[in-house]
C-alpha cells in the first residue's frame, strides 16, 4: 500500500475547520489561492450547516463556536472584490418620464 502525501494547503481544504476559526482567518491565509478560499467559503455558508432554530448562523464540525452566516458572505464578497476590477463610474442619470399618451389618458374622464 502507498502513502500519498498531502500538503498543508491541501490538508487545509479538506478539514478547513482544524486550520480556521473565522472567515478573516481563510482570507488571510497566504498560501490559499483564491479560488481555494471560495471554497472553503462557499462549503461554510451551504445550507447544510445552517442552525436549524437560527438559519443566520452556521455551525461548522471542528469549530467550537457559531459562524455567522454574514460574516461569510462579507468575505466572500471582499474576495470577489479584490479580484474584479472596479465598477466604472460615473455615467449619466436617467429621469423616467411617463410616455405623452399617459399623461393625456389622466387628464380625460373616463365613463364608469
Amino acid at each position: 500500500m502507498t502513502k500519498t502525501s498531502s500538503t498543508p494547503t491541501e490538508h487545509a481544504l479538506f478539514h478547513p475547520a482544524a486550520h480556521y476559526d473565522s472567515p478573516d482567518d481563510v482570507l488571510n491565509d497566504r498560501q490559499l489561492s483564491d479560488a481555494e478560499k471560495r471554497v472553503v467559503l462557499s462549503s461554510w455558508a451551504s445550507d447544510i450547516y445552517a442552525v436549524e432554530s437560527s438559519p443566520a448562523l452556521r455551525d461548522v464540525p471542528g469549530i467550537g463556536h457559531s459562524i455567522r452566516l454574514a460574516d461569510i458572505l462579507a468575505a466572500l464578497r471582499r474576495l470577489n472584490s479584490e479580484d474584479d476590477d472596479p465598477a466604472p463610474r460615473g455615467g449619466a442619470a436617467i429621469r423616467w418620464r411617463r410616455p405623452r399618451w399617459t399623461a393625456a389618458l389622466s387628464r380625460r374622464s373616463l365613463p364608469c
